[in-house]
């Protein structure tokens, strides 16, 4: 008997197969020695019950963290942000107080800020565009804008 006979080569199938037995095999030990905690599995339930599948994404284009010059002797600014989604924009500014902004250009909105597990929180928004939230963000957040005829979620981002 050769060694070809005694080993003979694995198929496209056998591949396969071996591959889906060895995932399967990591799975189960992972979920014996390292199993995800019920609350990190809630909260992922919980983030992705707030995807929204028509809404367009809010694109980060300013964040004074990144792309702002630092002033000398200033120590805690604000955090600025910008997020546009096609012809919308809405800035942000992040303290400690909550969160203040304005939609431009001004339009009927309404806003709710996202965070996490728990339910949106919706904002107030004035005739121009304005909103404020006396309550900070605590953790990942992200903004959903609803518009008459559209639906824009920000990127979601630390506070």
């Amino acid at each position: 008997m050769n060694e070809d006979e005694r080993f003979p080569q694995a198929g496209p199938v056998d591949d396969e197969r071996a591959d889906a037995l060895l995932e399967r095999e990591l799975r189960q030990a992972a979920a014996v020695l390292d199993p995800v905690p019920e609350a990190l599995r809630q909260l992922a339930l919980d983030a992705y019950a707030l995807h929204d599948l028509d809404a367009r994404i809010g694109e980060l284009t300013f964040d004074s963290l990144v792309d702002a010059l630092p002033v000398r002797g200033v120590t805690d600014a604000p955090r600025m942000l910008t997020f546009s989604a096609g012809e919308v924009t809405v800035d942000v500014e992040v303290t400690e107080d909550g969160l203040i902004g304005q939609v431009l250009p001004p339009r009927s909105v309404h806003i709710e800020v996202l965070g996490g597990p728990r339910t949106a929180r919706p904002v107030p928004v004035d005739s121009l565009g304005r909103f404020t939230s006396d309550t900070p963000p605590a953790g990942p957040f992200a903004l959903r804008l609803r518009t008459g005829t559209e639906v824009i979620v920000t990127e979601w981002l630390r506070a």
